[in-house]
């Protein structure tokens, strides 16, 4: 195959941006999406013809079904379909107000599922294709303050995973892709924050000092790893994305076992008789 067509959304800026302009700088084909279209126009001005610009709102379900059978009708094809928009819901489990975490929802784990529902039939009549999802650290493991985002991450990661689970018969490869922490704009113009409550505030305080220090990744670096994955033969199911998602998962998953072999016996008990 000559070069690969790609269905991305969250193009505007971040990974999404960077993982369309690896695909468009080696000749691949990228159909590009984002909330406001003009925010595309520097790729069309530099590709040309090899980006297909659509604006696209992922938590609306029929704008994406839409999106998808334009993009089958332009290019004729789906090689990889990357669900990656998303953004960040700031605030305790107290604090994050109802509008805000369904809004989170909606965006983030229900975008997509709207995203793999429309690939799927495709993907499927292909006899071929790659899913990506954009996931986190966050859906690893949790980080306070960031309680409704994380709660996101982990049903993506669910979703996901036993996506995996159900296509692979049809020759459809699934990836899970966990980025750490990153020089984009996910704690900025893409972020919500709930209102603040004051009995949180020594938290917000006692996280703000622990991450002074932290070392964030260039976001241009994924853009090896990411077209690696989607080359590979035999692809993982996940994927970290910097230094700091193995380390935290070993330390998680260590205590985790810890835990559930400490209270076995009482899990046992559960069981009931035979």
């Amino acid at each position: 195959m000559a070069f690969k067509v790609w269905f991305i959304t969250g193009t505007s800026r971040g990974l999404g941006r960077v993982w369309a302009q690896a695909a468009l700088a080696r000749g691949d084909k990228v159909v590009a999406t984002a909330r406001s279209v003009e925010s595309l126009a520097p790729l069309v001005a530099r590709y040309g013809d090899a980006v297909l610009p659509l604006t696209l709102d992922v938590a609306d379900r029929d704008a994406v079904f839409a999106a998808i059978d334009t993009a089958m009708a332009h290019f004729g094809r789906l090689d990889v379909v990357v669900s990656n928009a998303g953004y960040a819901l700031f605030g305790t489990i107290e604090e994050s107000s109802e509008p805000q975490a369904r809004a989170q929802f909606d965006t983030n784990l229900f975008g997509t599922l709207w995203v793999i529902q429309a690939a799927l039939p495709h993907l499927r009549a292909q006899g071929r294709g790659h899913v990506l999802v954009t996931s986190s650290v966050a859906g690893v493991i949790t980080f306070p303050t960031a309680g409704v985002y994380n709660a996101t991450k982990w049903a993506v990661e669910g979703l996901t995973e036993t996506l995996a689970s159900e296509v692979g018969a049809f020759g459809i490869k699934v990836t899970l892709v966990e980025p750490g922490g990153y020089d984009t704009d996910w704690r900025g113009d893409s972020a919500i924050s709930a209102e603040p409550l004051p009995a949180y505030e020594e938290l917000r305080q006692k996280i703000k000092a622990m991450s002074a220090n932290r070392v964030l990744g260039h976001p241009a670096a994924t853009a090896s790893a990411i077209l690696a994955v989607v080359d590979a033969e035999a692809p993982p199911l996940r994927l970290f994305l910097g230094k700091a998602g193995l380390p935290a998962a070993k330390q998680a998953y260590a205590q985790r076992m810890s835990t559930w072999e400490a209270w076995s016996a009482i899990s046992e008990e559960a069981q009931g008789a035979a």
